[in-house]
C-alpha cells in the first residue's frame, strides 16, 4: 500500500508518497484550490508536475488537505481531477488545509490551530477533528495577519506615502512598482492573494526597522483578536501556527501571543511531514 500525502495551499503543494519498503518521494507543485480553479484546470497542473514525480509509481491511498477544500461540492473538484490522472487509485480523501494544519501540529491533542500562510484562518481541534471555526471570508474581506494582508497593507502604505522616508526609497528602488500594474494585478489577474503575499520577503529583509515591527505585529495582534481569542478554549488550550508566515515571523508573532495572554504551541512552517508521521500512526 503506497500513500500520497498532499499540503495544499493557494501558492505550492507538497506532496509525499509513502510506503512500505518505499524510500519517500517528495514532490512539489503549483498550488490548488477548487475556489479558483476548475477540475480541468487541476487535472492539468497534476499531468504537469505531479506525475513525472511520481515516475509511474503506484498510489492506493490520497490524503489531500488543501486551501478552498471546505465541502463537498469543491472538495469533489479536486477529487475527480486526482482520480483522473490516478486512475488505479483505491481511496482520495480530501479535506481543508485547516484539519491538516490541526492533525500535523497538535497530533491526536485538542488545541486551537492557525494557519498563517498566503491566507489565513484558525479553528478549535479536539485531537481528532474540527469542532469550532470562524468562516474564512477570503483575502479581499479576511485573511487577516496572512502573507496576503502583510504585502497589501505595505503596498498600501508606499502608495499612500505612510512609510518612513527611507523605506519609501528602499520599497522604491526593489520594486520599480506604478499604479496600473498594482491594480491590474489586484483587480484583473487571478490570485490577488499571491501577489501580495510576494512583497512579504521585503518585510523580513527589513524586520529591524520598528515601522515594519509595528505593521508585522499589529497584523498578528488584529488576526489574533479576530478569530483566537473568539474561542472560548483560547484561555486553556496551546494554540499552534502552521505556515510560511508563522515560521519567517516566529518571533514577533510569539510576542503577540503571549502579550495576548494566551499559551503558545508549536509553530510549523509546513504540515507535511507530521502528516506523514500522523497517517503513519493511522
Amino acid at each position: 500500500m503506497t500513500q500520497l500525502i498532499a499540503d495544499s495551499g493557494s501558492t505550492k503543494t507538497d506532496w509525499r508518497l509513502v510506503g512500505a519498503g518505499l524510500v519517500p518521494v517528495e514532490i512539489h507543485t503549483d498550488g490548488i484550490n477548487p475556489y479558483y480553479q476548475t477540475t480541468e484546470q487541476i487535472t492539468d497542473v497534476l499531468r504537469a508536475q505531479l506525475l513525472p514525480g511520481l515516475n509511474e509509481r503506484p498510489v492506493s491511498d490520497v490524503f489531500f488537505y488543501g486551501a478552498g477544500c471546505s465541502g463537498p461540492a469543491v472538495n469533489g473538484i479536486v477529487a475527480d481531477a486526482l482520480r483522473a490522472v490516478l486512475p488505479g487509485v483505491q481511496t482520495v480523501d480530501v479535506n481543508s488545509d485547516m484539519l491538516g494544519a490541526a492533525r500535523a501540529a497538535a497530533g491526536r491533542e485538542p488545541g486551537i490551530v492557525c494557519i498563517l500562510g498566503t491566507g489565513s484562518n484558525a479553528c478549535c481541534y479536539d485531537g481528532n477533528q474540527i469542532t469550532r471555526g470562524i468562516q474564512s471570508l477570503g483575502f479581499w474581506l479576511g485573511d487577516e495577519g496572512s502573507g496576503g494582508y502583510l504585502g497589501k497593507t505595505l503596498v498600501r502604505d508606499f502608495f499612500q506615502e505612510r512609510l518612513p522616508a527611507d523605506l519609501q526609497a528602499t520599497f522604491k528602488q526593489r520594486y520599480v512598482l506604478d499604479r496600473a500594474t498594482l491594480l491590474d494585478n489586484a483587480y484583473q489577474k487571478p490570485y490577488p492573494n499571491r501577489y501580495f503575499a510576494s512583497f512579504t520577503p521585503f518585510l523580513s529583509e527589513n524586520i529591524d526597522h520598528p515601522h515594519i515591527v509595528g505593521l508585522v505585529k499589529d497584523a498578528f495582534s488584529l488576526f489574533l483578536t479576530t478569530y483566537v481569542q473568539r474561542f472560548p478554549e483560547a484561555s486553556t488550550w496551546p494554540v499552534h501556527f502552521v505556515g510560511s508566515v508563522a515560521h519567517y515571523f516566529a518571533g514577533l508573532l510569539q510576542e503577540a501571543v503571549l502579550q495576548a495572554g494566551l499559551l503558545m504551541g508549536h509553530i510549523l512552517k509546513a504540515p507535511a511531514e507530521r502528516l506523514v508521521e500522523f497517517h503513519k500512526r493511522g
